[in-house]
């Protein structure tokens, strides 16, 4: 069964929202499992627990079927998230605009061509789809 991963922020924020609306989306046109990410920052001391980010996400969008809930902790979120696909072997990755921003200045320390979706296709083997700034 496909995969698709999505990192959140908790509480949702727009952004959140729009990256977690567009997941549901791909994951109903594929019929994938849907895992909702969020990651607890060592250094911030908030520990946000799976029931929290369940009801956020029901709040906001229902009952939500073949969805898991995953709350990692780590220093760095983008590091992090790239643990959790490469763990579970997602086929997609959904990513708001302003975290693919984020990871193409992390990949240019390490690399001269920061292209995310080639990056993680190559080592992860996973296609990266980025939500833009529009409204659900």
């Amino acid at each position: 069964m496909t995969l698709v991963v999505v990192p959140v922020r908790y509480p949702l924020t727009e952004h959140s929202r729009r990256t977690l609306g567009r997941a549901l989306e791909v994951s109903r046109e594929h019929d994938a499992a849907l895992t909702v990410l969020h990651v607890n920052l060592y250094q911030d001391g908030r520990k946000v627990t799976r029931t929290d980010l369940k009801r956020a996400v029901e709040r906001r969008f229902g009952r939500v079927e073949n969805v898991r809930y995953v709350v990692r902790t780590g220093f760095l979120v983008e590091e992090s998230i790239l643990d959790e696909v490469a763990a579970e072997e997602a086929d997609i990755v959904v990513i708001g605009h302003k975290q693919a921003s984020r990871w193409r200045r992390i990949f240019r320390r390490f690399t001269d061509n920061p292209n995310i979706d080639r990056y993680l296709r190559n080592h992860l083997d996973c296609e990266v789809i980025t939500v833009e700034g529009t409204s659900i």
